[in-house]
């Protein structure tokens, strides 16, 4: 196996004694630093390492990158409002595997540059995502890519990108749709369907910052974005993430998303894919999964999660995880991972 980042972008590590973290964008200086996240308030930390990658117009993203660099790779794109923490009880589970995991902050999120006012499009997000491929995928070698959200909208947009189609051994798209968001959202429960998009407009379009979880935003994001069974724990970790999100990207975002229509981009993702969705999802309902799996050219599998919400990947890690796992069985080089006895996954 090639080493990853070979004739890929150039990239910038993280430095001691300085914070990317502190207003969005990279900054030089020293020696490399490894750290890690927790899965909750006080949980156990996810040791990795974190670098920079620019994308074609400059915007920098913030890459953290887990387990054996040799390893089999699975590349995890996060959703609206969200980052690389959002991926952490899955991380976890993976690298128990022996696999790789790279994930990334989408631009305007986590400490991924703000981009200018002309870097909102689904062709940034294919940008970026073709970005942080080619610096972690070497030439030669593939991924199993994993999209939740608008990071499944970000693989939907860059699939007819060779660079990013060769480097893609399967895809998993969780909880997404590829068009009419809008008319699809739950969020509010209003009737007419008129009222009840541009009151989602609104929603989705809102700059105004969340500020610290609260009693009542946890009440709140659990009824938007989650089903009844998520736990205090899952609910905090959810609640602080997006919480964290500033409010400008979440703004300018939510008007790419009420506009989005990526229904061309989803013949041409000719990989072996697998959806999934929770069947109580208010943000994208399962008719929008009903709908890929329809247009798929590889559908493999279609995960329906009794109960659970749009954060699936927190809500049910260990079928998430089943779901990768079985992509990483059956179309990755296994290497050094660690499958089960008897060939079949365990959750």
């Amino acid at each position: 196996m090639n080493e990853p980042g070979q004739n890929g972008p150039t990239t910038q590590e993280e430095r001691v004694g300085e914070d990317p973290a502190r207003d969005g964008r990279a900054h030089d200086g020293g020696s490399v630093r490894r750290h890690g996240h927790g899965t909750e308030r006080g949980g156990p930390e996810v040791p990795g390492t974190s670098r920079w990658v620019a994308s074609p117009d400059g915007t920098r993203l913030h890459v953290r990158e887990y387990g054996p660099p040799r390893a089999p790779t699975v590349l995890l794109a996060h959703g609206w409002t969200c980052s690389v923490e959002f991926w952490a009880p899955v991380t976890r589970r993976l690298l128990s595997r022996g696999l790789r995991v790279v994930a990334y902050d989408q631009r305007g999120h986590g400490r991924s540059d703000v981009p200018r006012r002309a870097g909102y499009s689904t062709n940034a997000l294919a940008d970026d995502l073709q970005t942080v491929a080619l610096s972690c995928v070497a030439e030669g070698d593939s991924a199993v890519l994993v999209g939740h959200s608008m990071g499944a909208m970000s693989i939907l947009a860059a699939s007819g990108r060779p660079a990013v189609r060769d480097r893609a051994a399967a895809v998993l798209l969780a909880s997404t749709g590829c068009c009419d968001l809008l008319d699809g959202l739950r969020v509010l429960p209003v009737r007419g369907p008129r009222l009840r998009a541009g009151l989602h407009r609104v929603f989705l379009s809102a700059p105004l910052p969340l500020g610290p979880p609260t009693a009542v935003s946890r009440r709140l994001l659990k009824y938007a974005t989650m089903g009844s069974a998520a736990t205090p724990e899952q609910v905090e970790l959810c609640c602080r993430v997006v919480n964290a999100c500033r409010g400008l990207p979440r703004s300018r975002w939510g008007r790419v998303l009420g506009r989005l229509d990526l229904r061309a981009n989803v013949p041409e993702l000719s990989v072996p894919t697998t959806v999934l969705v929770g069947t109580s999802d208010r943000l994208t309902p399962p008719a929008h999964s009903r709908l890929l799996v329809e247009r798929l050219p590889e559908l493999v599998e279609f995960v329906e999660l009794p109960g659970a919400g749009h954060m699936t990947p927190v809500e049910r890690t260990d079928e998430v995880v089943g779901a990768v796992w079985r992509l990483v069985r059956d179309h990755l080089p296994t290497g050094g991972a660690t499958l089960p006895a008897g060939g079949r996954e365990t959750v």
